[in-house]
């Protein structure tokens, strides 16, 4: 879908030290507001195709109350990985005590991002779920916030290696979790977050926005817009490439563009009349970045097909003023 909404701010340094009495701020005073404007985004996005199904996910800084008691347009869920070990309505009083006492649903096998030069390993997890009653923060009570009934999705990591950081995860969702394949489902969509965490990574080390040296932040925030939306087509290409390889790249790139790319690499003047494959496209567009790819299970990096979609800019934009235009001519009769 593309990036749907983003927010940009910068902390005042007057505000230092406002951590401290944190909990005595209003939510329309922190940072943490920005969840609650991410569930705007959402809920825009909904309007547009109210057909469709949208869970936001957040990590463990979404924990917050005010977002999961936030009502919600029907079509619009939400999956948050718990961070504050909340009172609950129940004998055993809190969430992880709660979760702890269920028993084990199901293994499941869950595919890892790779670490270094090591291949993506898989994680065996141990399954649970059940249904809590959350209450509010003692220190609101006051405000008269709602108790909401939410579902909740532990897993742990099961006999993880020695040098790694098991995988402990505590979901909560709107998401009505009532079989081990609803909750397999919740686990398979927070795994996708890790997309998110890539795409940031490519903004950093590819795009390198932190090195950007623009004299002000209205420059430096229309420098952010425009790579955000280069980061995502990088991730894109990355991800379209591996889920469907044998696609034809113009699912990603413009005639021009593929046509170009491919005459580059192979130094000839005319492109074929089919396009490549996405996967054989991506690959050269790698190259034109450096990509050397000596072992046949090396995949382009970040900085790579940065540089590399970089080129084919350069490339497509010559391709255009150079190539020859078929006249055609109407024969007289």
């Amino acid at each position: 879908m593309g990036l749907l909404a983003q927010q940009v701010w910068a902390r005042d340094p007057a505000d230092v030290g406002k951590r401290a009495r944190r909990k005595q701020l209003p939510i329309s005073q922190k940072e943490s507001q920005k969840w609650l404007h991410s569930l705007d985004a959402v809920y825009t996005a909904h309007d547009c195709c109210p057909t469709t199904r949208l869970v936001s996910v957040g990590d463990r800084e979404a924990d917050l109350y005010d977002v999961l008691a936030a009502p919600r347009p029907a079509g619009v869920d939400l999956l948050i990985r718990a961070a504050w070990d909340r009172c609950v309505q129940g004998a055993e009083r809190y969430v992880w005590a709660t979760v702890a006492a269920q028993p084990v649903g199901a293994h499941l096998q869950l595919k890892v991002p790779r670490r270094g030069p090591q291949a993506a390993p898989d994680a065996t997890l141990a399954l649970r779920f059940c249904a809590l009653t959350l209450r509010p923060p003692r220190h609101r009570q006051r405000e008269g916030l709602p108790v909401v009934t939410r579902w909740a999705v532990p897993v742990q990591e099961v006999e993880p290696p020695a040098d790694v950081t098991p995988i402990e995860w505590l979901l909560l969702t709107t998401v009505v979790v009532d079989t081990v394949d609803d909750a397999t489902q919740c686990v398979q969509w927070y795994s996708c977050r890790w997309g998110i965490e890539v795409w940031h990574r490519i903004l950093k080390s590819g795009c390198r926005i932190e090195a950007r040296q623009l004299a002000s932040g209205e420059r430096l925030q229309r420098c952010l817009t425009l790579y955000s939306v280069i980061a995502w087509r990088i991730f894109y290409a990355t991800m379209l490439a591996r889920a469907v390889p044998d696609m034809p790249c113009s699912v990603l790139l413009d005639l021009d563009e593929w046509q170009a790319l491919y005459c580059a690499i192979h130094q000839c003047p005319t492109p074929p009349a089919e396009p490549p494959s996405l996967a054989q496209a991506v690959h050269w567009i790698a190259q034109l970045g450096g990509f050397v790819g000596r072992r046949r299970r090396d995949q382009p990096g970040t900085e790579t097909l940065w540089r590399g979609f970089q080129h084919l800019m350069d490339l497509t934009k010559m391709y255009r003023i150079m190539r020859p235009q078929l006249c055609i001519q109407a024969k007289a009769p």
